[in-house]
């Protein structure tokens, strides 16, 4: 029986700019995540998908711009945010966090989907495409990749690696202030610290990064490798935006360009920021993510 905890309701209180309505759905029995559902039914979806060790915070200054024009989807990672966490390290997996996100895909029915993944949200987020091909209709990739282990991982991921497992506190608000260029504010800081009030909260976060396939002959390089055989071929829009500053994914958005057909001809931008992006560039990403659609649409006659 995995041993499940839940972050109390009174840390998320009074957090700064983060005023939605939560959402929720059992993705295993006794498992929840939880999830913002913001704007029209009818409108075209955007899925928002975070990563490591954030949650649907990060977000809140593109939401209220996204869903003047689209219905937005932004799940906390099982582990993180507001959704449940699982207090044994062992009870994560890559598989798993692909499978809790395309249980909420599919229980919501989701469909012409345009994704946004930033850091593991492109790691869950490109595998998920691959397998649900019909469900999405474009991609936006932000400071991320998908790992095959052919590539050695860069000696600033390696540092990172070794810090989440030995690391004496582990303060998520410090690492997301490690990972900007401007320093956050004090009521930021302390947001991202809001779900994780003691070190039994921290499992999911502190394994994630040993999660990340860095040989080839892990199980999960090779179902990515499968996943980029379908990427070569994938013809959607797919555009990257990545940070000028983050000296971790900064590179990984010229493979894209490369290997991807759909992201020919695409107004690929860098912006100045850190690995945290959407902290610091929220309102940028969704005014491009809303030309990127409008012109997609209108060329290439994406349905709405």
């Amino acid at each position: 029986m995995k041993e499940v905890i839940r972050t109390p309701e009174n840390r998320f209180e009074n957090l700064e700019d983060y005023d939605f309505s939560s959402q929720y759905l059992n993705v295993e029995e006794g498992l929840r995540l939880h999830y913002l559902d913001e704007g029209s039914r009818n409108a075209p979806v955007v899925l928002l998908l975070h990563g490591e060790p954030s949650w649907t915070y990060l977000y809140r200054k593109m939401i209220p711009i996204l869903s003047t024009n689209f219905r937005v989807i932004a799940p906390d990672l099982i582990g993180f945010g507001k959704s449940d966490k699982l207090v044994n390290k062992e009870d994560y997996s890559y598989q798993r966090h692909v499978d809790w996100i395309s249980t909420l895909i599919q229980s919501l029915d989701l469909e012409n989907i345009i994704l946004f993944c930033q850091d593991w949200g492109g790691l869950i987020g490109l595998r998920i495409i691959t397998d649900m091909e019909n469900r999405f209709s474009m991609v936006v990739a932000s400071n991320t990749t998908l790992p095959t282990g052919k590539i050695p991982m860069p000696e600033s991921f390696l540092k990172w690696r070794e810090y989440s497992q030995h690391s004496p506190g582990f303060n998520i608000g410090k690492i997301i202030d490690m990972g900007t260029v401007q320093p956050l504010s004090k009521k930021v800081y302390e947001a991202y610290n809001a779900p994780f009030p003691s070190e039994e909260y921290k499992a999911g976060a502190r394994i994630f990064p040993t999660l990340v396939p860095i040989h080839p002959e892990d199980p999960e390089s090779i179902k990515n490798i499968r996943a980029w055989e379908k990427l070569k071929s994938w013809n959607k829009p797919f555009l990257t935006i990545f940070g000028d500053a983050d000296n971790i994914m900064i590179g990984a958005e010229k493979t894209f360009q490369k290997l991807v057909p759909g992201a020919k001809d695409q107004d690929h931008e860098i912006l100045n920021a850190g690995h945290f992006i959407q902290e610091e560039k929220g309102k940028e990403l969704a005014e491009l993510l809303i030309e990127f659609y409008k012109k997609n649409t209108t060329a290439n006659n994406v349905d709405n």
